[in-house]
């Protein structure tokens, strides 16, 4: 394992030095902070900045931003995935008010009988409702199945394989592995459910995370161009960090992949945010495309720590 050296702390200053949800991430991931300590910092993400901020922006029937699946950004689904990725602790009592309302509330757009937590029919859209459920601590079995049914014969996902598709498509396999890897710790016995997320694993590696198999070719260069929040599309260091979660050390064929990650640095240490997926969020997060990032530095630095590559 790599280690965050002194080269690398005036960047952990600065990220200590933001609100608690980078915060606590920071002490978790970079430092040699008790286990108490990053679990005080974290209960503060409910109470305080940014994370309070996007709970008390919860509309009164339940719902964020109007709608479920859309506006973009600040309706139910985005906010709902925004508060996880800032890691909101799903056992406060702040938490669980906000969440007991959403199942009933907020109703999938293009057919209101389909409640949130009963998934709709795309994977890309299934793997993080799958994710968000088993992370608020909901029943999401009857996506979880359906997902282990929908794995195609590369090892990957794609949305479009209702219209034809007989490819798994990176977009939408990242998705639904971040809903597996929650939804497998959560069910540890499930061998099915491990067994499929390798396979979807092995489908992104034989590709070295970004080219394609056949001729070795990054083929979507937008892959490279890396954001915060997520949205649906797939980037490097994206990957990188879901497989920092997934594996205890990294794979070989992840090599490229992770000195891209590297070569994204800028030279006052820190990583640039490249775009937005999205026009408007519930909260301000302070940063902007071409700037220096706060949450693509945390990632960076974790997934270089974890490949032992740290500054």
């Amino acid at each position: 394992m790599g280690r965050v050296t002194m080269s690398d702390a005036a960047t952990v200053d600065w990220l200590m030095d933001s609100d608690p949800a980078v915060r606590w991430q920071a002490m978790r991931d970079l430092t040699d902070a008790p286990p108490t300590d990053v679990a005080a910092e974290r209960a503060r993400v409910a109470r305080e900045g940014w994370g309070a901020e996007v709970l008390a922006a919860q509309e009164t029937d339940g719902r964020w931003g109007g709608g479920t699946f859309f506006p973009r950004g600040i309706g139910t689904f985005d906010t709902l995935h925004l508060l996880y990725q800032l890691g909101v602790d799903p056992s406060s009592d702040e938490v669980r008010r906000a969440i007991a309302p959403v199942h009933e509330a907020a109703r999938w757009d293009y057919d209101p009988s389909f409640r949130f937590f009963d998934g709709e029919v795309e994977p890309c859209i299934n793997g993080r409702v799958l994710a968000l459920g088993v992370y608020f601590g909901q029943d999401v079995r009857g996506i979880g199945d359906r997902l282990l049914t929908e794995q195609m014969a590369d090892g990957g996902w794609n949305c479009e394989q209702e219209n034809g598709s007989t490819r798994g498509s990176f977009d939408t396999t990242i998705n639904v592995l971040e809903g597996l890897v929650e939804y497998e710790r959560a069910n540890p016995e499930s061998d099915e459910v491990a067994t499929a997320r390798v396979r979807a694993e092995e489908y992104l590696l034989e590709r070295r995370l970004l080219r394609r198999l056949s001729d070795g070719v990054i083929p979507q260069h937008r892959w490279l161009s890396v954001a915060f929040p997520d949205s649906w599309s797939y980037d490097v260091v994206r990957v990188l960090d879901y497989y920092r979660r997934a594996r205890a050390q990294p794979d070989e064929r992840m090599a490229d992949a992770i000195g891209i990650v590297e070569s994204k640095r800028g030279t006052n240490g820190r990583w640039p945010l490249d775009t937005l997926h999205h026009d408007e969020l519930p909260v301000d997060l302070g940063e902007t495309a071409g700037e220096p990032s706060r949450w693509i530095t945390l990632r960076a630095l974790r997934i270089l720590k974890w490949a032992g590559r740290a500054a």
